[in-house]
C-alpha cells in the first residue's frame, strides 16, 4: 500500500542567514551549528517564516499600526527550514518522494547535505524523488528559501511581471507589504512499492435532457498484469456504480460511466448540494491493496446564454444551472491573510458560511494571488458557492498587458495545467479566467482606450487551449473584465459596449445626484467588480491602531493613509459642512453610505435580470485591518452594514 506522511507532524526549526553565507558550511545543520544571523526557532509546516518569527517575539504584530514596515527586513535573508525524517517512514526497497503543494518562494531542497532540487515557481506543486539520496537513518531534510523578488506589487508593468510569486503580498490598496516566505500548503512524503495510480482525473457532467450524470475517469496506472482497478461511486448509503478494469485498459482509454442516477448539485439559493463518495483502489490478484484515492464529487450542468436584449455578438452572461437561469450574486475573494500559509480551516469556514448565509452564490478567486487551499474548494462544494478561478496574472497600472515571451508562456502553461489537475474535480468550479484586468495598450487595441485582452494575445490563447484540452466542460474567459471596453461609462450607455465590466468603486458627491442615476441607466451585461468604500467598525480600528492616532480619518493621519484610496473625509465635510466630531460619527456615516451605495446598485442590476446576468462585489472580505476599504466583511470576518443590506436584496427571491 502506498503510504503518505504529512510533514506537519514533525518538529521543524527555521534559521535566517545573510544571503549565501550558509553555503560556506560543508555540513550545514542549523541546530548543531547555530551561527545563523537569526538563530533557529520553532516553525510550523504549513506556515510562514513571518509567523515563526512573530511567535518567537523577533518581529512585531504586523497588523498593528505601522508595524508591517518593521517586518520588511525578513525578505532580505535566506531562511532554512530543517527537520529529521523518522526512520520508520522509510522502509527498505520502496520508492520515496517528497510532494510540496505550495513552496512560497524561490530556493532549493537539500537532503543529507546534498542539493537535490531547485524551485522557482510558487504557484505549482513540486514533486521530488528522494530514494537515491536517502541514507539508512537520520535523514536530514532542509528547505532553503532565498531572497524573494524585490517588487511584484500593484504598480508597474504587467508585461515585465515574470517572477512566479503571489503579487498582492508586495502591497495592494487593501494590504500592507508582507512578502510571505514558507509553505502555503501541505508537504507530504509518499512511499510506494511502485504500483500506483497517477494523475487521476474525475470529471463529472450531466445530460440536461435526462438529468442523469456521467463520470469520466482517467489517469495513468503503474502496475503489473496481476493488478486490477476497482472503483465505486456511492451516496454514503448505497453504491450507485461499481466496476473493475485492468491497468492496461485504464491507461488506454479510462472509464466513462453514463446514466448515473444522481441528484443534481445547485448553487446557493437554487437547491441542495448533494455530494457523492468516489473511491478507486489498485489491488493485486492476492487481494493486496497497493494504492487508494478517495474524492467527493458532485453533478451539475452549467450553460451560458445571451442576456435579454444583448448585442448579437456579445459574450453570453446569463448563467443557467440545471436548466434554471439565475442572477449571479458574487464577491471577489482574496486571501484571508497576507500570511495565508498560517490560516486554519476554521477561518475559511467562518467566512464561507457567512457568504452562504448572506445569499452569495459565486466567489471570484482574484488573479493577484494564487490557487486557494483544498479546503476552500471543499467548502464551496458543500455550501453551494460557485468558483470563478483566475490564473495568477493581474494589472499593474503603468501597463496591463500580459507578458508574451516564450519563457513566460511556458511558465504560465505549467501553472494552468497544475491548477486544472489539482482542482478540476470540484463541482463548485464554474469558470477559468486568464487573470485580472488584463488590457491591451493603446497601440495594440486599435486606439480603443482600456480594451481588455482577448484570444489574440499569445499567452491568453495558450491558456485557453489548455483549458479546452484538459477541462472542456468549463468556460474560459480571457480576462476580467472582458468585451469591448473595461468600464461602463454613462456616455456609452445604449451603444452595446458594456459586456463584463469593472467599476465604479467610489461614488462621487451625493448618492442621489451621481450614483443612483448612473445605476438607473446602467446597461452592462455583467459587473465582475463594483465597489464602494466603507469604514471598519470603531472597535476594530482601535484594536489594530497600535501606537497611531485613530482620528482624524484623513490623509494627514498615517494610520488611515495605509489605504488612502478609500478615505472619504472630504466627502463628509462636503455633505455636512463640517468635520466629523469623533471616530464613531465618521464610521457610522461611512458605513451607511457604503450600504446605500452597494444595495442600490445591486437592486438595480437584479431588477434588470435577465438583461443583466450578475453583480460581483469588490471586495468580499478584508485580509488586513484596513481603517476603510471596499470590503463588506471586516478583517475579523464580521459583516459590515453593507453586507447585511446586500443580503436583503440577494435573499429577496431568486431571479
Amino acid at each position: 500500500m502506498k503510504n503518505s506522511y504529512n510533514l506537519s507532524q514533525l518538529n521543524w526549526r527555521v534559521a535566517g542567514y545573510v544571503p549565501h553565507e550558509w553555503r560556506l558550511q560543508k555540513t550545514l545543520e542549523i541546530d548543531a551549528k547555530p551561527d545563523a544571523d537569526i538563530l533557529p526557532v520553532p516553525a510550523k509546516v504549513p506556515g510562514s517564516v513571518q509567523m515563526a518569527l512573530r511567535e518567537a517575539d523577533l518581529i512585531p504584530d504586523w497588523t498593528l499600526g505601522l508595524n508591517a514596515r518593521h517586518c520588511e527586513w525578513v525578505e532580505n535573508r535566506h531562511w532554512i527550514f530543517e527537520t529529521l525524517i523518522p526512520d520508520d517512514w522509510i522502509p527498505k526497497g520502496r520508492q520515496v518522494r517528497l510532494r510540496c503543494l505550495g513552496l512560497d518562494g524561490f530556493g532549493l531542497i537539500r537532503l543529507n547535505h546534498q542539493d537535490i532540487y531547485f524551485f522557482r515557481n510558487s504557484h505549482i506543486p513540486h514533486v521530488v524523488e528522494l530514494t537515491s539520496h536517502l541514507q539508512a537513518e537520520n535523514n536530514r531534510l532542509q528547505i532553503i528559501f532565498e531572497c524573494s523578488p524585490r517588487w511584484l506589487g500593484q504598480f508597474g508593468r504587467t508585461s515585465q511581471m515574470k517572477e512566479l510569486k503571489p503579487r498582492f503580498n508586495y502591497f495592494w490598496d487593501w494590504t500592507s507589504r508582507l512578502v510571505q516566505i514558507g509553505f502555503r500548503d501541505d508537504m507530504v512524503i509518499e512511499v510506494s512499492d511502485g504500483c500506483e495510480i497517477q494523475n487521476l482525473t474525475t470529471v463529472t457532467s450531466v445530460d440536461p435532457a435526462s438529468r442523469t450524470g456521467a463520470l469520466q475517469i482517467s489517469g495513468k496506472v503503474r502496475a503489473d498484469a496481476a493488478c486490477s482497478l476497482h472503483a465505486t461511486l456511492s451516496d454514503g448509503e448505497e453504491v450507485i456504480r461499481a466496476a473493475q478494469i485492468t491497468p492496461s485498459e485504464f491507461n488506454a482509454h479510462g472509464w466513462l460511466w453514463k446514466e448515473l442516477p444522481v441528484k443534481l448539485w445547485s448553487p446557493n439559493g437554487l437547491g441542495e448540494q448533494p455530494l457523492y463518495s468516489f473511491e478507486i483502489k489498485l489491488i493485486d490478484s492476492g487481494g493486496k491493496k497497493h494504492d487508494r484515492i478517495a474524492r467527493r464529487l458532485g453533478f451539475k450542468h452549467i450553460s451560458w446564454q445571451p442576456c435579454k436584449g444583448a448585442p448579437e455578438n456579445a459574450n453570453p452572461w446569463l448563467c443557467v444551472a440545471n436548466g434554471t437561469p439565475f442572477f449571479i450574486q458574487g464577491a471577489n475573494w482574496v486571501p484571508i491573510r497576507p500570511n495565508f500559509a498560517d490560516v486554519p480551516l476554521s477561518e475559511y469556514r467562518k467566512r464561507l458560511v457567512l457568504y452562504r448565509d448572506l445569499g452569495f452564490n459565486l466567489l471570484r478567486v482574484w488573479g493577484g494571488a494564487t490557487l486557494e487551499k483544498q479546503c476552500f474548494y471543499d467548502l464551496c462544494d458543500e455550501l453551494g458557492l460557485l468558483v470563478w478561478q483566475e490564473f495568477p496574472l493581474s494589472s499593474s497600472g503603468v501597463d496591463n498587458v500580459p507578458p508574451d515571451d516564450e519563457q513566460s508562456i511556458a511558465d504560465f502553461s505549467e501553472i494552468a495545467r497544475a491548477y486544472i489537475l489539482l482542482r478540476q474535480q470540484h463541482v463548485s468550479l464554474a469558470i477559468w479566467c486568464g487573470g485580472n484586468e488584463l488590457l491591451w495598450d493603446l497601440e495594440r487595441s486599435g486606439g480603443v482606450r482600456e480594451k481588455p485582452v482577448g484570444l489574440d494575445h499569445p499567452l491568453i490563447r495558450r491558456l485557453h487551449d489548455i483549458v479546452t484540452e484538459l477541462d472542456p466542460e468549463r468556460r474560459f474567459l480571457p480576462s476580467s473584465p472582458s468585451g469591448p471596453v473595461f468600464e461602463a461609462r454613462k456616455e456609452d450607455f445604449g451603444k452595446g459596449l458594456h459586456w463584463d465590466v469593472h467599476g465604479p468603486w467610489k461614488p462621487k458627491g451625493r448618492l442621489e445626484q451621481t450614483w443612483f442615476p448612473l445605476w438607473d441607466e446602467d446597461d452592462a451585461l455583467m459587473h465582475s467588480e463594483i465597489g464602494a468604500p466603507g469604514s471598519s467598525s470603531a472597535e476594530l480600528i482601535r484594536k489594530y491602531k497600535g501606537d497611531c492616532a485613530e482620528f482624524p480619518a484623513a490623509l494627514s493621519n498615517p494610520l488611515w493613509r495605509r489605504s488612502p484610496w478609500w478615505i472619504e473625509w472630504e466627502v463628509f465635510i462636503e455633505h455636512t459642512g463640517r468635520e466629523p466630531r469623533d471616530l464613531e460619527e465618521y464610521v457610522a456615516w461611512a458605513q451607511q453610505r457604503q450600504a446605500r451605495a452597494l444595495s442600490y446598485a445591486a437592486e438595480c442590476c437584479k431588477k434588470r435580470f435577465p438583461a443583466c446576468g450578475g453583480f460581483i462585489i469588490w471586495m468580499g472580505h478584508d485580509c488586513f485591518p484596513c481603517t476603510a476599504n471596499t470590503s463588506v466583511i471586516d478583517f475579523e470576518g464580521n459583516p459590515k452594514p453593507a453586507a447585511l443590506a446586500l443580503a436583503k436584496i440577494f435573499k429577496s427571491g431568486q431571479a
